[in-house]
């Protein structure tokens, strides 16, 4: 197969000319895929359950407060069995003057919304606004750019009853030049096992470069170890996070930008691998193999890392999104002319 065939599309249009639907979260769990996304300061979450061939009528799950939306910033969703999670930077002031993670959760397929609880232990330590949640082992972990001491450090806090609490927050990584990057969102993902992975851009002797941390049990982090070989030293902040997925033996894989370049990263290597010009990818499995997606200009283009082809998904996006199925399909999402896209492919 040399591509994936594209399926059906959807289109969630916003509700206001004035508030764009925006940042679309993926999360899948069996035949069920939870789409999470952000319009104005409101949170909304609309439901698959046909594996993203088709979705019901979103549901908003929140609109009080002033919502950190847009470059990555904006609600973040994870699933597992019977329970749906839904988390988001709200403050009441907004621009990054005040911030808390709020989670929401459902334990009836999105039908209806318990929270929010806050999960972030220092009140508006996560004014940045950038965060990202995986599940996995039992348990949840939200990882975020945490400002609760001068420079931006890396903070993650577990939940094992479905979001209902949290635990104490946990530092993930601590810059030895005083801050990691200051705008660029990590990512995170979680092993059937229960290990945390952690990727995200440090910012260490000037360089701008991604590095993995991994914690065995969610007590401690190991130290962060850097992805690739080359380096990218920048006096500024690129604002581009990556993406990150683990493949079937519970190791991840990640995609990343350099400078203008998207690099693919396989489990277990050091050689980093270049895919094309562009930004913002997001990675996922489809049928066992990495595929993934990022922006090029005005288009999302997407490519298998091992064969050498490169391919559009559409001429008219940003911002994509991807989450694997258990059937071995992949869902996108993505933002265009103020709706969300939403498309299943295979």
């Amino acid at each position: 197969m040399l591509g994936l065939c594209l399926l059906l599309l959807t289109e969630l249009a916003p509700l206001r000319p004035d508030a764009p639907n925006r940042q679309p979260a993926l999360a899948a769990e069996g035949r069920t895929v939870a789409l999470a996304y952000g319009a104005g300061h409101s949170i909304s979450v609309a439901i698959s359950n046909d594996g993203g061939r088709s979705f019901q009528q979103a549901v908003v799950v929140s609109d009080s407060g002033k919502l950190a939306l847009g470059m990555h910033r904006g609600p973040r969703m994870a699933m597992a069995p019977g329970a749906m999670v839904v988390t988001a930077v709200v403050g009441e002031k907004g621009g990054g003057a005040d911030g808390d993670i709020l989670c929401w959760r459902s334990a009836n397929k999105g039908r209806s919304w318990a929270g929010p609880v806050r999960v972030n232990d220092v009140p508006g330590s996560a004014r940045e606004g950038l965060h990202a949640m995986a599940s996995g082992g039992g348990l949840f972990f939200v990882t975020w750019l945490d400002l609760r001491r001068q420079g931006t450090r890396v903070y993650g806090a577990i939940s094992r009853d479905g979001g209902a609490t949290w635990s104490r927050n946990l530092q993930v990584y601590e810059s030895p030049s005083g801050s990691v990057c200051e705008c660029c969102h990590p990512s995170a993902a979680v092993s059937p096992s229960g290990e945390i992975y952690v990727m995200f851009r440090n910012w260490l002797d000037g360089a701008r470069d991604m590095y993995l941390a991994k914690s065995p049990d969610g007590e401690r982090f190991e130290p962060a170890r850097k992805l690739g070989t080359g380096t990218w030293p920048l006096n500024a902040c690129p604002m581009d996070g990556g993406g990150m997925v683990l493949e079937r033996k519970g190791y991840p894989a990640t995609a990343w930008r350099r400078d203008g370049e998207v690099y693919f990263l396989d489990a277990g290597s050091r050689e980093e691998q270049k895919l094309g010009t562009g930004k913002n990818p997001a990675i996922a499995i489809q049928g066992g193999r990495p595929v993934v997606a990022w922006s090029q200009s005005r288009a999302i283009q997407y490519a298998f890392p091992d064969r050498d082809q490169l391919m559009t998904l559409t001429s008219d996006g940003a911002f994509p999104r991807l989450v694997s199925l258990e059937d071995g399909g992949v869902v996108a999402a993505w933002e265009s002319k103020g709706s969300i896209m939403v498309q299943r492919l295979e």
